[in-house]
């Protein structure tokens, strides 16, 4: 199946000290879950940027995608406007999976990380599984509109701030404690750091690692990794692993 798309711009907007809202239209087949991502081609650079999907929308053929500005790329990619297009590799990767075995998922993210956890928590929805969500940050300043987004779906988030400026003071690890939450399975998303502390949890779980890509689909290798099971990319087998199967060092 062909994964290059070209993708017109609706919309691309500051939501955050940090973080751009992107919202594009066109051909969305292949994207079938939450914890898949794009791959999007910048003008006048060799490498696409990965990112993450936030919400789609097939019937209504709507992209919904959250990005940091954090070098030349992304900046050529803020500039971009309304009616331009992109051109884009999509539906890449392996997403979450949703068990009719889990009842009371845990969903955790770290700042512009979290971004999945939108379309996440509308496919557990639509399952008749209400899931809780926390969510960190280093400040309120870099939240980009996750909280009011679950709140809408009737979905409880906690906020965890590491200078306690909202929520609770500290990782998302406090929050669940402070919080006292209770949950039979965990799906997390956010920076390696904040993934490795939530390996020690003693529930089950599924996490989405972050990392430097070349080609986005498996040929360069260049995200590979090792688990349990041998080595791994990050981009073709994953994005998603179970919890037990990362080797963390």
């Amino acid at each position: 199946m062909d994964i290059r798309r070209k993708l017109r711009i609706e919309e691309n907007r500051k939501v955050s000290s940090r973080t751009w809202f992107l919202r594009l239209r066109g051909d969305l087949t292949g994207l079938t879950r939450a914890g898949q991502f794009v791959n999007i081609g910048i003008p006048g650079k060799y490498l696409r940027r990965p990112i993450s999907v936030s919400r789609y929308f097939t019937g209504e053929k709507e992209l919904h995608l959250l990005y940091n500005v954090a070098g030349e790329g992304t900046e050529i990619l803020s500039e971009m406007r309304e009616g331009e297009e992109l051109d884009v590799l999509i539906g890449l990767g392996n997403g979450f999976s949703i068990s009719s075995g889990i009842r009371h998922p845990l969903l955790l993210g770290g700042g512009i990380g979290a971004a999945p956890l939108v379309q996440l928590a509308v496919e557990l929805m639509e399952n008749g599984i209400v899931p809780q969500v926390v969510v960190g940050y280093n400040t309120k300043d870099e939240s980009w509109g996750l909280e009011e987004q679950l709140r809408d779906l009737g979905i409880a988030c906690h906020v965890a701030t590491v200078d306690g400026s909202e929520g609770t003071k500290g990782f998302v690890t406090d929050a669940i404690k402070a919080k006292g939450l209770q949950f039979d399975y965990f799906y997390a998303c956010g920076p390696m750091p904040m993934l490795k502390s939530l390996s020690g949890l003693p529930e089950p779980g599924e996490m989405s690692l972050e990392s430097r890509m070349g080609c986005g689909f498996g040929a360069c290798m260049c995200c590979s990794l090792e688990t349990l099971t041998g080595s791994k990319r990050i981009c073709k087998e994953g994005p998603v692993f179970k919890k037990e199967e990362l080797i963390w060092k």
